[in-house]
């Protein structure tokens, strides 16, 4: 992992090169720095300068270093239950020495072909502005396509920076019917996303399977006869369990605390193993090279027939793992994964099986526990030593990644609202979601006990892999259709490692009765789980889009609204990007007073990993002047991080008042030219805002205008959650700017009058229900399961990070 000096090392050489962008991609973003390097579309280094190269060479390095610990924790210790799933189960009459030379052949061409080719040379250039991963590869199609289902795009969305994927190309006539044949129909729309959601879910299912297998294989060491202590297999379990729980409990201090002997493990595990390979292949059956050829594969398949199939399922986990390199891309960069893999992982995984296979021909017996068989009597216990440590390293690193994965579906309205803590203050992006954390525990531990047995749940993790690299290959060809624009023959070869993968997964599938059940049941629940979440989350955005409050109605009403406006700001809070939620209607018409100051927010996540400051405040006027209402839309991408720093009231307040600004010298985004009075949005960086002066008060007393009553409770509410003080800000108008146009003056006085008085946040409180016309199977998926997984995930206003002490909900039943 990165630590903190050096990141405050390659932070001053950055901006010592390039102090603009340097300073801008740090404040968004503290890993961006080591994310990407200048490299070419090709992935290759350039620089106009010797002293720049040395400076991209050496971040590389650094990252291919840090990688070892994050990303090949899990593919590097396959080599210990890859031999034992192949033969145990499946070739127990075909145990020969030609056998296990065709089952080396089929790793090693296995090992080529899907992470070598196509991870490293392929897949690895589709990132999403330097991030990875199924939810990655989906957003780029989104960005490129109408392939999304909730319908709250804005042309604002498409000036964000990183909105943009490489240079703009004419699109492909070959791909043009096929996009807007996709595009047109939502069945289509709808089955892509649950294809999504599939991935999704088994990555969440690997992040279950992964510890159990990773650390029963280990630990069974201890009863290898001769060279371990032969210890009980109920003890050996017994100590597996005692492991998983002091993993899962050791994730709320975060990574960062043992990154730093991350990465010297899984080295050290690679040269161990590299070396065992070696001494193995020299000592036993120095012909073992032979196996390389693809000759050793068609004399596996001719000996072992059918039988030989089935065994697929257990050489597929030689890769297991592999999605990492693309899942963790947004920590790295493209050239230090390839570089890492390339140089060292690749040789040393290959060198290893090939020494297993050299040992196994000459000691057939030993197929049950090959790997430990095969080390040397003198260092078997340091080896032993090493190998549980990887195998914690590995399922360190696909709990990190499932935690990753539940926040990207989150942010796409696919999963319900959980607690998400921030685990580092210097390193962006590691999370704990202590929920999830708890669920993994469990699920681990009852497949552990359940099973028993590494061959079982094997077969469950190589389904698991294998699937997820399934879905990858046909997203990639989408990616290359729609979004690379090349020509449909492109997708076409590429589709290649759709079948080669698709023989893979057809000997997973028939695995599913020996334990393979487990990973479709995991994958199941949790996409019954996200599918229903979305499902019922664009009912109700739909039914709040068809029941938007009517312009003319307000308009109507006059700058009033007919009621009695009271000093403060409202912020009502809604999911519309556009017009006025009904909610507003329905406190009005129960509640006849509203505040001064009316700010209408919407937090919407758009297709993108992230979301630079100076682009996430997105503001606009509802209906003219006078009203004083205003729209904002506050935007994050699918990584971002909603910080609870206090600091959103007054950033709020900065932007409001420099569209205000704005406005008068810009006539184009005055609302009263336009017919609808909702006026353009124009997009607001608080950094450059020279209109007003802040100073910072410790006592909230200082607010005079705020009644007594209310400065009590404020007090009581701080001192009782001193983690949730927020600072108090007073606003000033500069007086050194140049003459301001009265009204405009006389606008932003009372918005900063509006701030002194308090500001107030409404939400609506919402019980969504299937109308009595709805099928008994909608009825079943609103009325029970959305309503259940919105009764026990986090409520909105905690989401959002909204002061409790300032929140008013308003009650509303939504008929879908």
């Amino acid at each position: 992992m990165i630590q903190t000096n050096e990141i405050n090392y390659l932070e001053k050489m950055i901006k010592k090169n390039h102090p603009v962008e340097a300073n801008q991609s740090f404040a968004s973003n503290p890993g961006s720095l080591l994310q990407k390097p200048m490299e070419s579309e090709s992935g290759t280094l350039t620089s106009r300068n010797p002293s720049q190269f040395f400076l991209n060479l050496s971040r590389n390095l650094l990252l291919a270093y840090q990688s070892f610990g994050v990303v090949y924790g899990d593919l590097s210790t396959s080599p210990l239950y890859v031999y034992r799933s192949i033969f145990v189960g499946n070739l127990p009459d075909y145990q020969t020495p030609d056998v296990i030379f065709g089952a080396f052949s089929l790793i090693f061409w296995t090992l080529t072909l899907i992470p070598l080719l196509k991870y490293v040379f392929i897949v690895l250039s589709a990132d999403d502005s330097g991030e990875g991963g199924t939810i990655a590869l989906y957003s780029l199609l989104c960005r490129h396509a109408k392939f999304s289902l909730l319908p709250n795009q804005q042309a604002a969305d498409e000036e964000l920076s990183s909105y943009k994927y490489g240079p703009s190309q004419p699109q492909s006539p070959s791909s043009s019917p096929l996009k807007r044949f996709l595009e047109k129909h939502k069945k289509l729309r709808t089955s892509l996303l649950i294809v999504v959601l599939l991935g999704a879910s088994m990555v969440i299912g690997d992040g279950v399977i992964t510890p159990a297998i990773s650390v029963m294989s280990a630990v069974s060491g201890l009863q290898v006869e001769g060279v371990g202590l032969e210890l009980t297999h109920g003890v050996v379990l017994l100590l597996a369990c005692v492991i998983l729980i002091g993993l899962f409990a050791l994730q709320h201090t975060g990574t960062q605390r043992v990154a730093i002997v991350f990465a010297p493990i899984v080295i050290l595990w690679l040269i161990s193993i590299c070396g065992i390979g070696l001494y193995n292949i020299i000592t036993w059956n120095s012909k073992i090279i032979y196996a390389l050829s693809p000759h050793y594969i068609i004399t596996f398949f001719r000996e072992t027939g059918s039988a030989g199939w089935l065994s697929l399922g257990g050489v597929l986990l030689s890769v297991t793992g592999t999605e990492a390199m693309f899942a963790d891309l947004g920590h790295f960069t493209a050239f230090s994964i390839r570089l890492a893999f390339a140089a060292v992982v690749y040789p040393c995984l290959v060198i290893q099986y090939m020494g297993q296979a050299a040992y196994l021909s000459k000691n057939i017996t030993s197929i049950p526990n090959s790997f430990y068989k095969s080390i040397p009597e003198p260092v078997f216990w340091p080896v032993f030593v090493i190998a549980t440590l990887a195998s914690v390293v590995g399922s360190q690193a696909i709990i990190s990644a499932t935690f990753s994965i539940v926040k990207q579906c989150h942010a796409l309205g696919c999963f319900p609202r959980v607690k998400i803590v921030h685990t580092s203050k210097h390193m962006f992006g590691q999370i704990y979601i202590p929920e999830i954390n708890w669920i993994l525990m469990v699920l681990t531990l009852l497949i552990a006990v359940g099973f028993q047995d590494t061959t079982l749940v094997g077969n469950a993790y190589g389904l698991a892999c294998m699937t997820v690299m399934f879905i990858t290959t046909f997203l990639m060809a989408l990616v290359i259709t729609f979004v690379w624009q090349k020509n449909l023959a492109y997708a076409a070869i590429f589709l290649v490692f759709w079948f080669i993968e698709g023989i893979y997964l057809s000997a997973a599938v028939m695995k599913v009765p020996q334990g393979g059940w487990v990973s479709l049941l995991l994958a199941f629940v949790f996409m019954v789980i996200m599918y229903v979440w979305h499902y019922g989350t664009r009912k109700k955005y739909n039914h709040d889009l068809h029941n938007k409050v009517s312009l003319k109605w307000l308009l109507g009403l006059g700058p009033s609204l007919g009621i009695v406006r009271v000093p403060g700001i409202g912020l009502i809070y809604s999911e519309l990007a556009t017009g006025v939620p009904s909610i507003f209607s329905h406190f009005v018409t129960n509640l006849p007073a509203f505040h001064n100051v009316l700010v209408f927010v919407c937090v919407k996540h758009v297709p993108v990993p992230f979301v630079l400051p100076e682009e996430r405040f997105l503001i606009g006027r509802i209906c003219p002047r006078p009203y004083r209402m205003y729209r904002c839309i506050v935007r994050y991408g699918y990584k971002d991080i909603q910080r609870d720093d206090g600091n959103f009231e007054n950033q709020l307040i900065q932007s409001i008042a420099e569209f205000i600004q704005m406005e008068a010298v810009e006539p184009q985004l005055s609302s009263s030219e336009n017919t609808s009075f909702d006026g353009r949005m124009a997009v607001i960086s608080t950094r450059s805002n020279a209109t007003l002066t802040v100073s910072e008060h410790v006592d909230s007393t200082v607010q005079s205008s705020k009644s007594l009553m209310l400065q009590r409770l404020r007090s009581e509410y701080d001192d009782e959650n001193p983690q949730l003080r927020r600072r108090q800000v007073r606003f000033q108008l500069v007086s050194s700017v140049p003459a301001i146009d009265g009204a405009v003056r006389e606008e932003l006085l009372q918005l900063l009058s509006a701030k002194e008085a308090g500001v107030a946040y409404i939400m609506g409180h919402s019980y969504v229900k299937a109308r009595r016309s709805s099928s008994y199977l909608k009825k079943l998926v609103i009325d029970i399961g959305y309503s259940f997984l919105r009764k026990n995930c986090r409520g909105p206003a905690v989401a959002l990070h909204i002061p409790h002490i300032s929140l008013i909900e308003v009650g509303m039943i939504y008929y879908v």
